[in-house]
């Protein structure tokens, strides 16, 4: 067995906080082949049961396990933009009993996501973004290959179209990245989970030998497809530590963005250490053995019955290799596993206490859905702790929409805040009792310091912690992928109900300049009548009653082939905010091409 390597406990896996969900349901009656038959539903939704109402928490990172701020995050009808942490916070959202979708977006990188089995209390999950890396270009009209360094491939007929379905015609931009199921950190890169709809319309766990991610761009950053009719030719390479499990052929699976899982289309056969198949669009694309699948619930407790939370589980099987997720807050981990094999169980704390494994054992097989617990024996290299504290405000308050992170080493806990106090358990090594917390309050964008601590084993109660440290408004945004350039101070934000300074409409100005920060910004809109809020495209200056959005001078933007789109969220009384996001390309006065995102955070003046 190779060895498995652990991870951050910020790095969720493929498991985390799942609750149980139903497997593939038999007729009692045999089919003809004296097999049970399967009993598939109508519509594959029916899987998912129930609607109902659960919180999320969870933080986007980059491959280097930065936090990346300014992402847009979707969860069915609600929105939220992750902070500087990284960090997003959506309450009562409304998901299925056994199937939550969570969008992660952000222009200059590839559309993220994560398929969860909601629980009750928090959901958490990290999402890390592959960067949108142009690997080639291709050109309409012209067939020709583009290949990563890796050897994976893709061809093309060069017949493309837009969204709209109407054709295209120019120069594409190939942007490609193979996931590796052997890398470390391809669960938190994938989109979704490995849960699929095969050919059948039935539901399957999958063990994936190799994913491929593509997406087309137009000359002006618009998004592209290949035309009906057109077909591609991929390759995705396989591991060496895999082609002794890699079959002939093998289906072919792509991620369904609109509705989170994957879908059988289609087979790849190997060649050599390839797999190449045949597709006729692009999101990800995935080979994959299916199997039918049980659900497990693992509980870890301690010798007393204490539910034991944040420690890393795994269970490998032979033939489907390994899954892995933390225990929740109720020492709770569930997810799929294939029936009727025996599996090996793993119980680690952290990388930071060493490498060795608290509980090894061999389980099942199972053939239904199980529950069994785990007791993790004591251990004087381990200790239990349990921290504690209260949130407010900095009036006092306590902190209704928050959260607080927790540093261990060189692992972050995040416990959701809701009535103003928090609880985290962990398991630490007996050679460090420091730890930090740092508090933040999602809701007015204030937080406190990185506090140090000493724990006082077993219970360490902090006290109360003030977020104080306020950004009451703020313009974050980046050129070209680059850094971000954040402003905070001498914003000025005007409505203009009529007759603004430059349009006899409705409009909005925001400038910053002569600050500290040696950065200036300027934004000047012209609004629909009436109902203000929605998207905007730019703003044409040669069209008298043109409505839309332009950011000039201090970003030397022209206005020619300016293809920005913005989102205008909230327009506030004075002293209230205004909300604006945008993304898009455009060029500068010399005629070359850019790409910036960015987020806008004030308060209104007049």
């Amino acid at each position: 067995m190779k060895t498995i390597k652990k991870f951050p406990n910020l790095i969720l896996m493929l498991l985390l906080s799942m609750m149980m969900i139903t497997s593939c349901e038999k007729d009692d009656g045999p089919s003809g082949d004296g097999e049970p038959q399967e009993n598939i539903p109508d519509t594959f939704s029916e899987y998912f049961g129930n609607d109902i109402s659960r919180d999320f928490l969870g933080n986007v990172i980059d491959t280097n396990k930065n936090p990346i701020g300014g992402v847009t995050i979707t969860i069915g009808n609600q929105t939220a933009t992750t902070d500087s942490n990284g960090v997003f916070v959506i309450n009562n959202v409304s998901v299925k009993e056994r199937f939550g979708y969570i969008k992660a977006e952000k222009a200059g990188y590839i559309h993220g996501s994560r398929s969860v089995v909601p629980s009750n209390g928090t959901n958490k999950v990290t999402i890390m973004l592959l960067e949108a890396t142009v690997v080639g270009t291709v050109n309409s009209g012209s067939s020709e290959t583009v290949t990563a360094s890796d050897g994976s491939s893709v061809s093309f007929d060069g017949n493309f179209i837009k969204e709209d379905g109407t054709a295209y015609n120019g120069s594409v931009n190939v942007i490609m990245h193979h996931l590796d199921p052997t890398d470390e950190d391809m669960p938190q890169q994938m989109p979704g989970m490995l849960y699929a709809e095969n050919e059948d319309g039935a539901e399957r766990m999958l063990q994936t030998l190799g994913m491929l991610a593509v997406e087309l761009r137009g000359s002006g950053g618009e998004d592209l497809n290949l035309a009906e009719g057109s077909t591609s030719e991929i390759k995705i390479p396989v591991d060496s530590d895999l082609m002794g499990i890699a079959p002939a052929s093998i289906p072919l699976w792509y991620f369904d963005e609109a509705n989170g899982y994957w879908k059988e289309e289609g087979v790849a056969t190997l060649q050599g250490n390839m797999y190449v198949g045949n597709v006729s669009h692009f999101s990800f694309w995935n080979c994959d053995i299916p199997a039918e699948a049980v659900t497990l619930c693992i509980t870890a407790t301690d010798e007393n019955q204490g539910e034991l939370n944040n420690l890393w589980v795994s269970i490998t099987s032979t033939t489907f290799g390994t899954t892995y997720g933390y225990t929740n807050e109720n020492g709770e981990v569930c997810g799929y596993v294939p029936s009727n094999e025996t599996l090996v169980l793993n119980v680690y704390g952290y990388d930071f206490c060493g490498d060795n494994t608290l509980v090894a054992q061999a389980i099942g097989p199972f053939t239904a859905d199980s529950n069994i617990s785990v007791i993790i024996p004591e251990n004087t290299d381990i200790i239990e702790e349990t921290v504690t504290g209260a949130f407010n405000t900095c009036n006092g308050d306590v902190v209704t929409d928050g959260y607080v992170q927790l540093t261990y080493g060189n692992q972050t806990f995040i416990d959701a805040v809701s009535d103003g106090s928090f609880e985290i358990n962990l398991l630490r090594c007996n050679e460090d009792n420091t730890f930090t917390v740092k508090g933040s309050d999602y809701v007015n964008l204030q937080t406190t310091d990185s506090i140090n601590y000493t724990f006082t084993t077993p219970l360490t109660n902090i006290g109360t912690i003030t977020a104080c440290n306020s950004i009451n408004e703020f313009i974050e945004y980046a050129i070209d992928d680059g850094d971000s350039v954040l402003i905070f101070e001498n914003i000025y934000a005007s409505f203009y109900a009529e007759g603004g300074q430059n349009t006899n409409g409705p409009s909005i100005d925001i400038s910053a300049s002569s600050n500290d920060q040696g950065t200036c910004f300027y934004l000047f809109s012209a609004l629909n009548e009436g109902d203000y809020l929605g998207t905007y495209d730019s703003l044409d200056w040669t069209e008298p009653n043109d409505t839309g959005f332009f950011i000039g001078e201090c970003i030397n933007m022209s206005n020619e082939d300016n293809n920005i789109i913005y989102n205008l969220t909230s327009l506030g009384e004075v002293d209230e905010y205004i909300d604006i996001n945008f993304s898009g390309t455009y060029l500068d006065y010399n005629n070359e091409p850019h790409s910036i995102t960015g987020v806008i955070h004030v308060l209104r003046d007049n």
